[in-house]
């Protein structure tokens, strides 16, 4: 009976890992279930799961996804695994905040795989840096409409000197004429 459960539990994570983008490891000794609740819901809310699973049955589930085998260093111990659907830029801000809030210490970020490239602790908190997605498109698009608007401006400049030069002529008419 306890067999046909944990296969169950693999295939359940299995199917999970065939769906993200990225897989971040965290030890969670210590944390109360109020902590784990409030983390659990700022994760959702970036676009990923938490996952509280025996590491050798999370490496098998890995293994039959096709993913890479994660080092050893950071599935000892009791493991928290966050699984990221969207944005992993997103998660990876959400962990990093609550790993390095100075009121808690049972949460501590191990490191991840970020398509099948296992990372560290130092590579996820730079992931972590990155801007969201929404800030880098806005950042793309500004810099591709910078020259056309510069291009705009230097047509309407020319526009512009030409009207100016329309109304002198005819300030000078209207001066004379007077």
């Amino acid at each position: 009976m306890p067999a046909t459960i944990k296969y169950d539990l693999v295939a359940g994570l299995k199917e999970k890992l065939s769906r993200t983008k990225a897989v971040f490891v965290a030890e969670y000794r210590g944390m109360t279930v109020e902590q784990s609740t409030m983390l659990r819901h700022k994760v959702r809310g970036a676009g990923g799961e938490l996952k509280v699973a025996k590491n050798t049955l999370f490496a098998i589930a890995m293994k039959e996804a096709g993913l890479a085998e994660l080092p050893e260093d950071m599935t000892t111990g009791p493991n928290i695994y966050a699984l990221c659907y969207d944005d992993p830029v997103a998660v990876a801000k959400v962990l990093k905040e609550y790993a390095s809030d100075k009121t808690q210490k049972a949460f501590i970020l191990k490191g991840g795989q970020l398509e099948s490239q296992n990372l560290n602790l130092a590579q996820v908190m730079a992931l972590a840096d990155l801007p969201s997605k929404e800030v880098l498109r806005g950042q793309v698009v500004r810099t591709i409409a910078a020259p056309i608007s510069g291009f705009v401006n230097v047509l309407a400049g020319t526009i512009r000197n030409f009207v100016t030069c329309l109304d002198q002529i005819r300030a000078k008419k209207e001066e004379a004429a007077a």
